[in-house]
């Protein structure tokens, strides 16, 4: 009985990680990606506007960092404003993509690392993005950065 319990779970837990890890087709993993280099362009040009054309503008957005969930795109928005008030403090930007996989046709999950070199400092960290596609566009509804 519990051999047969053991083996149904193990089933279970890869045929759930089967439907999770769905294919990505290119075009929209193509989008996603332009999403990041655009938010990347515009962080290294100090626009925070143009930054937060990659979220979804919704009370729903959520932002996790360092200091807990942040809520809502204003919020997330004046958390950039507030924390990156200068160009110096924004520095220069880039990402390195270390996955990329939907979870269904209109939710994908990016996984990457930030690079944020400064005048005399290089920040890093990692991010996990959770992508909704919405009237064919893709938009971050989730970002967990540490």
């Amino acid at each position: 009985m519990l051999k047969t319990f053991s083996i149904s779970v193990v089933f279970l837990i890869i045929t759930s990680a089967n439907s999770y890890s769905q294919t990505l087709k290119e075009k929209d993993s193509l989008k996603i990606l332009n999403v990041l280099e655009q938010q990347r362009i515009a962080w290294n040009d100090n626009n925070i506007n143009e930054f937060m054309k990659g979220y979804l503008k919704s009370d729903k957005l959520v932002f996790s960092g360092s200091n807990g969930p942040v809520f809502g795109w204003n919020f997330v928005k004046d958390r950039y404003l507030k924390t990156y008030s200068t160009k110096e403090l924004m520095g220069d930007l880039s990402f390195e993509i270390n996955n990329l996989f939907s979870l269904s046709r209109k939710v994908a999950i990016l996984l990457g690392k930030f690079n944020l070199q400064r005048k005399n400092e290089k920040l890093s960290g990692y991010f996990t993005l959770i992508f909704k596609k919405i009237n064919g566009n893709w938009y971050i509804v989730s970002d967990h950065t540490s």
